[in-house]
């Protein structure tokens, strides 16, 4: 089987004219085009890559999967951490005009095994001890390995034959149901959206990415290998999330830029071999969360002397809004940026789908080039369509000029006796307060009233209910969307990408409610 786009894009014959914005290389391309000019290209923690190394590394590997049955438009699926391996699996997949399908490498094997079925791939690869690798003829992707070593030692393919319409990946997102969703992208829409950012943070060959966030995510491809393609940069990766060892790599690697969620960088701030002088290289963190605050911002800008901004995107729609250099400093700190793209926003009344005044909170849809070519599955990307705009599911504020702000998922609203409370909000509020570091909201069950508001916490020093009380009070917070409930924790549950686990925080709230927690 192979995989086709399931969604046509609007208003392509304007992105396709010369000169806009689909006038762009395949990302084969648009890598080749751009070599790293001197030094390591890529590096992980047990090889070092430079331009010459890395560009035969792909023609090899493309020629084994040439020779092991992959053509263009075929699917080529793995199962590895960040490694030198999977970004040279992505280039040489999108060499001869492949799909490529990373699967997170902490999924479990029922999980790992559904997620493939979806897209039937050629050539399945995993690293040692991964779900994947037990598969029947999968191949070792490890250097060393019969497998590997097959595919990497053959005869080179040095041009590519794909085209900037054809798909370029398949990532994996849980839908709300929990179904997998394989979120299909197009060459020209990631090489577009990859040129776009590389100049919205101002980024060039002179800088250096470490990257953390996993490659099978969207944030970690497109920050981690299409960003430094467009514009050669450095890519140092990270195998898995250790604060203390990315201060080391920014320092010993002269980083330049990173993205990630508020845990990472809080991580490296309370790190005990932190220090301004370690991170001093760093100049730009980029942070993607809906419970990212102003206070967090600002902190965290003080504490690496860096440009810190809030972004916001999805796996359908990478990083639609940021600030640039050019912005007012507050509108980095307060929102979630604007669109620096050709991105369409409208802000709309989830049931009615009729747009809300400017400031007024509703579903953001969205529009444009960077917009996925749907799902695997047509009925999902049917479902996720209003008359070409794509339906986000989050909850957003626009005002009149164009800043955006995300408050929330629809699926995670708090509905306490008919009030809907945003938890993202409360979250904000919890986290002005001096003591608290972080804060995650969640609803618990209640009969009279539905549900009722729990917040977890990590802070400084002691933090109770009735310190939740005097502080909401004090803020003019609304009665009802005070915590009735506090749980204070040294940590919280993470997701893969390093996002609390909000499922998990719900479950350990209903396992250690008492009666006396409860506001009646």
């Amino acid at each position: 089987m192979r995989l086709r786009a399931t969604h046509r894009q609007a208003a392509s014959s304007r992105y396709l004219q010369v000169g806009g914005c689909w006038d762009v290389p395949t990302l084969d391309r648009l890598a080749a085009d751009h070599p790293v000019a001197t030094g390591t290209a890529v590096a992980d923690s047990a090889s070092r890559l430079d331009a010459d190394a890395l560009s035969a590394a792909v023609a090899s590997l493309a020629g084994g999967l040439a020779a092991a049955g992959v053509a263009r438009g075929d699917a080529v699926a793995w199962q590895l951490p960040n490694c030198t391996e999977a970004l040279l699996l992505f280039r040489a997949c999108w060499r001869l005009g492949a799909v490529a399908v990373p699967v997170h490498h902490q999924m479990g094997p029922s999980e790992s095994a559904r997620l493939v079925g979806v897209v039937d791939p050629a050539v399945v690869l995993a690293g040692p001890g991964l779900p994947l690798h037990d598969r029947p003829g999968v191949v070792t992707a490890q250097p060393g390995s019969e497998g590997w070593d097959a595919l990497a030692r053959s005869d080179p393919v040095l041009t590519g034959t794909g085209k900037a319409s054809d798909l370029a990946v398949a990532l994996f997102t849980s839908g709300s149901t929990g179904e997998p969703k394989a979120v299909l992208h197009t060459h020209r829409a990631l090489s577009y959206k990859a040129t776009v950012m590389a100049s919205a943070h101002g980024l060039d060959s002179s800088d250096v990415v470490l990257m953390p966030a996993p490659l099978s995510h969207i944030s970690g491809l497109l920050s981690g290998v299409l960003i430094p393609a467009a514009v050669g940069m450095r890519t140092i990766l990270m195998e898995r999330w250790d604060p203390d060892r990315a201060i080391q790599l920014v320092q010993d690697e002269g980083v330049t830029f990173m993205i990630g969620p508020p845990t990472f960088f809080s991580g490296m701030a309370n790190a005990s071999s932190f220090s301004s002088r370690a991170v001093s290289t760093l100049r730009i963190i980029s942070v993607g969360s809906m419970t990212t605050s102003p206070d967090f911002v600002e902190s965290t800008a003080a504490a690496f002397a860096a440009t810190v901004k809030r972004t916001y995107g999805s796996t359908e729609a990478p990083t639609v809004t940021t600030s640039t250099w050019s912005d007012p400093p507050d509108r980095a700190q307060h929102t979630d940026g604007r669109t620096v793209s050709a991105a369409e926003l409208r802000v709309v009344d989830p049931e009615s789908g009729h747009a809300v005044p400017a400031g007024d909170t509703g579903e953001l849809l969205l529009r444009g080039p960077e917009l996925f070519a749907g799902y695997a599955d047509p009925d999902q990307t049917r479902a996720s369509m209003r008359r070409g705009w794509f339906r986000t599911g989050d909850l957003a504020t626009l005002d009149e000029q164009g800043w955006l702000t995300i408050v929330g998922r629809i699926k995670e609203l708090i509905i306490r006796g008919g009030e809907n409370i945003v938890p993202a909000e409360v979250e904000r509020v919890l986290e002005s307060h001096p003591s608290i570091d972080q804060a995650v909201v969640v609803g618990y069950p209640d009969e009279r009233l539905g549900e009722r508001v729990a917040a977890c916490v990590i802070a400084t020093g002691p933090f109770d209910l009735d310190a939740c009380r005097a502080w909401f009070v004090d803020q003019g917070i609304a009665r009802f969307k005070t915590p009735e409930l506090v749980l204070q924790l040294d940590a919280f549950p993470l997701l893969s990408l390093g996002k609390p686990d909000r499922g998990a925080l719900r479950t350990t709230v209903n396992e250690v409610r008492v009666h006396g927690n409860e506001v009646t």
